[in-house]
This record gives C-alpha cells, structure tokens and sequence, in this order.
C-alpha cells in the first residue's frame, strides 16, 4: 500500500508540474480531494487572531499555497508524502480561471440544466477544457475576467451547477481519490480555457441584496437605482456590484451616459479611479458595447 501511495504522489507530482508550465497554480490534495497539508495554526490558541493566508511563511494554507513556480510545486508535495491529487486554484493569473462543475448525484442532470440555461438567457457553451469525474459529472474549466472576482457557489444556478471561482480551486486531472481517477475528456486537453460567455458570466454575480435596494435596480432607466446599488457596496463587493451595475446600464442603452456617476459611486465606496474604469470598460466589452 506505501509503495501505492508513493507512486500515486509522484504522478500527481508530475501531472502538477505539467499544469503549472501551463501557468495553473497548484496544490497537493489528498485521497478526499482536500488540501493534503494540514494548517500550521492548528493548534494557536482560540479566535481573535486575524486569519492567516500564508503570511507566516509556512505551507498549509489550502488555496493560499497555490502556485505555478516549480521548485515550490515540488516543495509542497515534498511536505506531503501522502498526496493522491492536486488543486488548481481558480480566479489567478493568467486565465482566471472559473469552473463549472457538471454533477449526476441524485438523480440530477446537470448538463442539461446548463443547456437549458444556455437557451434561456441565448449562450452558447464554448469548447473548451472538459475534466471527467470518477462520479460521472465533468467541470468544464472557463477564463474569467481579470477585474471581477466570481464567487463560489452551490446549485445555485440550478441543482447539480457548482461553480469554483475566486478562492476556490478544481481537482486536477490525473488526480487519483478515493472514487477513481479524474481524467482530461478525450480532444479537450490542447485547448485553452474559453471565455466564460458575457450572459453566464452575469448569471454567476448575483447581486447581494442589500436593505432598501431592489434586487432589480436595471429597471431604472434613469440609472439612479444602478448609482445607488454601487453606492451600498461593501469591501469585497466593489468591483462585483460595479460589474453588475455596468453590464445592466450597458444593456439597456445607458451605459455612456453613466460612466461618470458609476465611476464616482465606486471611487465613493474605495475603489480607484482607474480601478473603475477598468471595471466599467470590462462590462461594456463584455456587453459589446463601448463606453
């Protein structure tokens, strides 16, 4: 069995190794599919001290340990003897990555709900890279854009849709766990990442209902319910509610018009000028529009 597990640590090594040359970063998971290196505050004394997100120096920070630099590819499995797989971590450089992951538990049919998705709000799913799971689900893997963080999320989309984004990470292929082997479905290995289609991309940032704000504000032609929408923002929503707020006011015939009051409702809330802009750009080319 040690000899089993040796080998399975050096392919998952190797296979790493070759996601990270495609600029992926990387971590070692275990047979569960988690983290293979446990945290370095496991034992710290209670709450009170603020998170660590590998600060400290030392490996066992889950995500925050991803990389695609090979000699710390190589010294983070070098401090995991034990693990089976690894982790690509989604929403970093160079493809920020988002993945969709396709499930079959319970009965569920996860690929024709996103094909419903697809024809209901008119995208197309793009060829791109596809994962199959020892489960019988797949993900597919999407680039997303620099400027925008896509959260993490459970069937939400619809039951069966799971969506790994910033802070998360997708199981590797060639990761071996305890239900079998994930593996590169057949013709989607050389392809890149595909951009992750405006329409989708708007379906996975949900605005956060905040009080005293509709859940709608693109309802508002005049655009004062999208200023103020940005104006509620909180830290770790900014650039998400300004993404949202443009595409709608680019939608709907409005987006030059507000470039200006958007831009001071975000900088308001503790974004740059120019991270706004940007921003604001990223929505009207993702709406096909230019501001």
């Amino acid at each position: 069995m040690a000899f089993l597990d040796r080998q399975a640590t050096t392919l998952a090594l190797a296979h790493a190794l070759s996601a990270a040359e495609r600029g992926l970063a990387v971590i070692p998971l275990s047979r569960t599919k988690l983290p293979a290196l446990r945290s370095p505050h496991r034992d710290d004394p209670g709450p009170g001290r603020p998170p660590c997100h590998g600060e400290c120096g030392r490996f066992g920070h889950g995500v925050h340990d991803a990389s695609a630099d090979p000699a710390r590819v190589r010294a983070l499995f070098a401090a995991a003897p034990r693990a089976t797989g690894y982790g690509i971590a989604c929403g970093l450089p160079p493809y920020h990555l988002i993945g969709v992951d396709l499930d079959t538990k319970a009965g569920t049919d996860a690929v024709a709900a996103l094909r419903g998705l697809a024809r209901r709000h008119l995208f197309t799913v793009p060829a791109t890279v596809v994962v199959l799971t020892p489960s019988g689900g797949r993900h597919l893997w999407l680039s997303g854009p620099a400027d925008v963080a896509v959260p993490n999320s459970a069937s939400r989309l619809a039951p069966g849709i799971d969506i790994r984004g910033a802070g998360g990470y997708l199981v590797g292929p060639g990761s071996r766990t305890e239900r079998g082997v994930y593996a590169v479905a057949p013709g989607t290995g050389r392809l890149p990442p595909a951009p992750c289609p405006p329409a989708l991309l708007r379906l996975l940032l949900p605005p956060p209902h905040a009080p005293g704000h509709r859940a709608h504000p693109q309802g508002d032609r005049s655009g004062e319910s999208l200023v103020r929408f940005v104006l509620a923002a909180h830290e770790g929503q900014r650039n998400a509610r300004l993404f949202w707020a443009a595409c709608r006011a680019y939608e709907t015939g409005i987006g030059p018009a507000l470039t200006i009051p958007l831009t001071v409702a975000a900088t308001t809330t503790g974004l740059t000028e120019r991270e706004a802009r940007a921003t604001i750009a990223s929505a009207a080319r993702r709406t096909d529009r230019h501001p």
